[in-house]
This record gives structure tokens, C-alpha cells and sequence, in this order.
């Protein structure tokens, strides 16, 4: 998030001298992620390359052969089944990726983030209490609280289901995402993730997706009803099913 003619609040991006004024701290709208066009230089950052997972040293090789597999399967032509193929959700923290466009609805107490692909809702509850972790159902989404630390939306996530993973990434139930959002100008955003996991990781695991505004875009209906993909009993590979 950025004052109008300022520089964005610890990010060190300034807002293009064009920008209409803007709310900093209004995040609503329909948006996905953005691509700069190398044909109009502009001072808006792009998204950041995903740095691999700081994985402890015993689970690094493990990591890298399943990374190795799924790539060679699909060079190969038999790509391993993956969530997609079961019709699975995203979840936290892919769904922030913005394959497809996602909506921002904010109340004083809420914010939603509605993601068209598998339509995922995803709740934010404004100056609330995690549950301690014990007691923090797993979902696809998780547990995630918000508040504003000036023009940044600061949010904590907890409580991703173990097979809910990133990049193949493995976690432990005492995962946290966390995330600063702020507004770049008028028609873009930020969001910092940092993932840190005291079981799995050395460290914390960053990086950042920037988000450009589709102001007349509306959202579609995406449900998986009619997934033709299944996986192959034997060997775990993506099939079509073919309709004779």
C-alpha cells in the first residue's frame, strides 16, 4: 500500500506519477497476477521468483527425487496425478497465486478472497485470535486473522490440511503463512508471503506475488464436475477418460 504520491510503506516502490487517488486500504475489486508488458517500462514490481523451500538437510534429497519424478513424468508424457486431477482445491498458500482472477470483498470485520479456479473462498477475520494449533481443524485454507499495521494488511494463517503442499513442499501442523499486503497505486497490489515451519524448514521461505486490477472483469462459476482426468490405479499417472 502507498500514499498517493509517495513511496509504497517499506517496499521501496514508488507510485506511478499517474495514479488516480486511491483508498490504500482498499483491496476490493477483482484482480489476478501481473505480467509486465517489456514494451511499457513502468516502476511496478513483478512477482518475484518462487526460491526453493529451505528445507532442513534430511528432507532435501527426498524433496528434490519428488520434484525430479513429477518433472520427468510430464517431459515423458504420463504427468503424475496431481490435486487437479482429483478436482482439489489450490489452497493456501497456491491459491494466492492468481492462476485465475480472484475477487477482494471488505467489511470492518472481514475480508474475503473469492479465487475463480475451483471457486475458493478464503476468509481474513479483522483483529481476531488464532486457535492454538491443537485445536485448529485442517482445511484448504486454513485459520486467518488480520490487522493493519498502517497501510499494511498484516494476515497469519495456521492450519493447512499435510497434503495441502506448495512446490511439493512438505509441513508440519505448526506451519504459519504469513503475508503483508499493501497497495503499489491505484491499479496494482502486493503480497509478501513468508512461510516458516520449525519442523520442516531452517528458516523462513519468501517471496512476493503482485497483483494487477481487472476492473470490469466478473467473476464465473468454475465448478469440477466435469473432470475427465482420473488417476491411474497401477502407476499414478494422469488418464482421460475417453467416452465411447
Amino acid at each position: 500500500m502507498a500514499a498517493l504520491l509517495g513511496v509504497v510503506a517499506g517496499s521501496g516502490h514508488a507510485a506511478d506519477a499517474g495514479s488516480a487517488a486511491f483508498d490504500p486500504k482498499d483491496f476490493s475489486g477483482t484482480w489476478d497476477r501481473y505480467s509486465r508488458d517489456p514494451r511499457a517500462p513502468n516502476n511496478i514490481p513483478v512477482s518475484t521468483r518462487i526460491p526453493d523451500p529451505p528445507l532442513k538437510p534430511q528432507f532435501v534429497e527426498a524433496w528434490k527425487i519428488e520434484r525430479k519424478k513429477y518433472a520427468d513424468a510430464t517431459a515423458a508424457g504420463e504427468p503424475i496425478a496431481t490435486g487437479y486431477t482429483h478436482c482439489q482445491p489450490d489452497g493456501m498458500p497456491a491459491m494466492m497465486m492468481a492462476m485465475f482472477p480472484m475477487e477482494v470483498l471488505q467489511t470492518k470485520t472481514q475480508t474475503t478472497i473469492i479465487q475463480e479456479a475451483y471457486n475458493q473462498v478464503r476468509r481474513i477475520y479483522l483483529n481476531d485470535t488464532l486457535p492454538p494449533i491443537d485445536d485448529a481443524e485442517p482445511g484448504f485454507w486454513g485459520h486467518s486473522v488480520g490487522h493493519w499495521e498502517g497501510n499494511d494488511f498484516v494476515v497469519e494463517t495456521i492450519g493447512i490440511k499435510p497434503y495441502v503442499q506448495y512446490m511439493n513442499t512438505p509441513h508440519s501442523a505448526n506451519m504459519r503463512i504469513y503475508e503483508r499486503m499493501r497497495r503499489i497505486d491505484a491499479d496494482h497490489f502486493e503480497d509478501e508471503v513468508t512461510v516458516t515451519d520449525p519442523e520442516y524448514l531452517t528458516g523462513p521461505w519468501k517471496w512476493t506475488w503482485v497483483y494487477q486490477r481487472r476492473p470490469n472483469y466478473k467473476m464465473f462459476e468454475y465448478v469440477c464436475e466435469d473432470n475427465r482426468e482420473y488417476a491411474d490405479p497401477e502407476t499414478g499417472a494422469a488418464r482421460l477418460r475417453i467416452d465411447k
